[in-house]
């Protein structure tokens, strides 16, 4: 208990450090710069507060559960004794599959609960009047998500480089945003960002590191990252996708729709 109370204090002493920039920055300017006073004090100081208390037990919450859970999963889903095959002969890339899995389910399912993700797509929805539906950008973005988490298991596996599947999901990011409608493309663009945040980080660079840690021949600084560019880089994909194939339904249905007789308006 004792132990666990030191590592809280000195999770919460580097967030006080880090959360203070931000404060000094903001503070600098409203007085020394815009010469007012900050309005609301109080409730800004008590805001302050929960901001590095908050903070400090998520990072500590990180250290304690999130990291090593990630880590033991990915040493779990890579032991030859649960592959089913032996070492002597070689692991194949085939042979990872429920890797493959785990990593789509938990792309799909951090990104689902990511808290940034449903603050964007609820402003989204909001802003476009209801054309763009919350739910289902959300579920646009997670699937993005849990695509690039397999992708980036399977890279990892297989050793590949990670820039031949950057410069290959880019050049479709380009062509999609040619012919997407250009009212998704910022919103597209935005998302995969957003996706990249508190929930969705952790586990996947625990997944990372603990899976190149543990495949044969895999180093964990070389492979164990990357899994995050991913990670922002096929939501764009999807989104945009998203919207073609939506706009694509909506125009088919309305060849299907019979016109309207002469004289209705």
């Amino acid at each position: 208990m004792t132990g666990l109370i030191a590592d809280f204090g000195r999770v919460f002493g580097g967030t006080i450090k880090d959360v203070a920039p931000i404060f000094v920055v903001l503070l600098g300017f409203q007085v020394g710069i815009l010469r007012r006073r900050i309005p609301h004090l109080t409730r800004v100081l008590f805001g302050l507060v929960y901001v590095i208390v908050g903070l400090a037990f998520f990072l500590f919450g990180l250290e304690l559960a999130l990291f090593p859970l990630g880590k033991e999963m990915a040493r779990q889903l890579t032991d030859p004794e649960f592959l089913g095959v032996s070492t002597a002969h070689g692991v194949r890339w085939a042979d990872y599959y429920w890797t493959y899995l785990f990593a789509f389910a938990i792309g799909f399912a951090t990104t689902i609960a990511e808290p940034s993700l449903i603050a964007v797509s609820l402003k989204a929805e909001d802003v476009s009047g209801g054309a763009v539906k919350s739910f289902g950008l959300r579920i646009a973005v997670a699937i993005g998500v849990a695509l690039s988490l397999s992708v980036g298991t399977f890279r990892i596996v297989t050793g590949t480089p990670l820039y031949l599947y950057m410069i290959v999901g880019y050049i479709l990011v380009v062509v999609q945003t040619m012919f997407a409608p250009r009212s998704i493309v910022p919103l597209a663009y935005d998302s995969g960002g957003v996706t990249t945040s508190t929930v969705t980080v952790p586990l996947v660079a625990a997944l990372g590191l603990g899976l190149a840690s543990n495949v044969p021949g895999r180093s964990a600084v070389l492979d164990g990252f990357g899994l995050i560019a991913l990670a922002s880089l096929f939501p764009m994909i999807t989104v945009m996708g998203y919207a073609q194939i939506t706009g694509w339904l909506n125009r088919r249905q309305d060849k299907r729709r019979p016109p309207l007789p002469e004289g209705d308006p």
